[in-house]
């Protein structure tokens, strides 16, 4: 009964579809990118398309086939909730990442697109250095959610263009 439990549950991830991720693969050789070289942005973006693609991110935008650019990227904490003493409960946490493609010339590849993140984040006056480290955690994992959905979105460029 074991067996044939194990083996429906492997039929079942194969038939969804499931597959671990792989390396993405770019349709350019070259890219820059259009944020400064000492932000911690720069370093992961360049880090996860060096690590799963073919693809070089240069420092010389002339010499580069395709450029990122960054239109937008905005952090925002709001309240979300208040308790009935008026103190605040929930932060939504919002990241907003706004970009386009270019390629040497000037000439859009990608037009404008955006990723929106959202966390809701739960506050209590009695924890405030807690609070704010959790705080921390989160832009940080948003920021690390956000640079995969980019690289996975930039990979579908080239799926899309084959078609």
């Amino acid at each position: 009964m074991r067996r044939f439990l194990a083996i429906l549950l492997v039929i079942s991830l194969t038939a969804c579809g499931f597959q671990l991720r792989g390396s993405y693969s770019l349709p350019w050789d070259t890219l820059y990118l259009g944020l400064p070289e000492n932000s911690e942005l720069y370093f992961q973006i360049k880090r996860g398309i060096e690590a799963t693609s073919q693809t070089r991110v240069i420092t010389d935008a002339k010499e580069a086939q395709a450029t990122l650019v960054i239109l937008g990227n905005t952090q925002v904490k709001s309240i979300l909730s208040l308790s009935g003493t008026g103190l605040v409960r929930e932060y939504q946490l919002t990241r907003t990442f706004v970009y386009k493609i270019q390629d040497a010339g000037g000439k859009e590849l990608v037009p404008a697109n955006q990723i929106i993140l959202q966390r809701a984040m739960t506050f209590d006056d009695a924890y405030i250095f807690a609070k704010e480290a959790e705080e921390g955690m989160i832009w940080k994992e948003m920021q690390e959610d956000m640079v995969m959905q980019l690289l996975r979105r930039l990979a579908a460029i080239k799926q899309k263009s084959k078609i």
